[in-house]
């Protein structure tokens, strides 16, 4: 099935259920940053993602979305080498990274994640929770600088740079950990739920950060996310998976307005 809304549309259709991988393509609309294909990936001899096509073009945004269980965050982890590649190829830029090890994607590929999980350091200072984030840099000078330079850049993260990170609110210790992501200059960041138990100012900060990341900084944003409304209008592209599988894909606001999303996140 194919819904193109603009009948003298000539590019791509803007959503397509069960994609193929040429559409894939087109959609993602230049040069790939990110690709998965035929990814089968999971935990031990649990596998959960069952032979995902994904590719994100250089620059762009994509939310992934879909049921608790559907393999979102799976495909974060596999990507960044935290989940069990079974079969498939992941390529970042023009490096084929399937079996690398997290050391290789963080500099080599220049890919940093944000765990969906807090990793602040709340005795520390924002100061040096920005510092850890360049232990694998070549040394304490290059790493100081990095800071300098997210500091410089982030003003909302700079008025906070002497303050011990436990007494951040929730909005503010997010922004902190995309702003630590940031000490390697990435190129593709993997963000895992950034709104979750975020109140709608902290979230509407949060987002706001991001556009900032991907249409000043330039880069690739794989994004999972369950607030389904805020994710979509956020990201170009749109991706539901279900059971482990790309169920739809497509334009992220056509994505938003399609009835079908819905009955799929409720087993329809």
């Amino acid at each position: 099935m194919m819904v193109d809304p603009r009948p003298e549309h000539s590019g791509p259709p803007l959503l397509m259920e069960a994609p193929t991988s040429d559409y894939l393509a087109q959609l993602a609309n230049g040069p790939p940053q990110l690709v998965l294909k035929a990814l089968r990936a999971g935990y031990g001899k649990t596998e959960v993602l069952h032979g995902i096509e994904l590719i994100v073009g250089r620059g762009q945004s994509l939310c992934i979305i879909g049921p608790n269980g559907s393999g979102k965050s799976t495909v974060l982890n596999a990507t960044f080498g935290l989940a069990d590649v079974h079969a498939g190829c992941i390529t970042l830029g023009s490096n084929k990274v399937t079996a690398a090890p997290e050391s290789v994607k963080l500099i080599q590929s220049k890919v940093s994640y944000v765990l969906q999980t807090s990793s602040i350091f709340p005795d520390m200072s924002v100061e040096d929770n920005l510092l850890m984030g360049g232990h694998l840099l070549k040394s304490r000078r290059e790493a100081l600088a990095a800071v300098e330079r997210i500091l410089d850049t982030h003003p909302r993260i700079a008025a906070l740079r002497d303050k011990p990170a436990g007494v951040l609110s929730g909005g503010e210790r997010r922004v902190l950990e995309l702003s630590r992501a940031l000490i390697k200059d990435p190129e593709v960041l993997l963000v895992d739920e950034p709104s979750i138990g975020l109140e709608p100012r902290a979230i509407d900060a949060v987002f706001e950060m991001l556009e900032g990341l991907q249409h000043r900084d330039g880069k690739t944003i794989l994004l999972v996310e369950q607030n389904v409304r805020k994710g979509l209008k956020f990201a170009d592209l749109g991706y539901l998976l279900v059971g482990g599988r790309v169920a739809i894909a497509g334009a992220a606001g056509v994505l938003l307005e399609n009835p079908r999303v819905g009955q799929l996140f409720m087993g329809g």
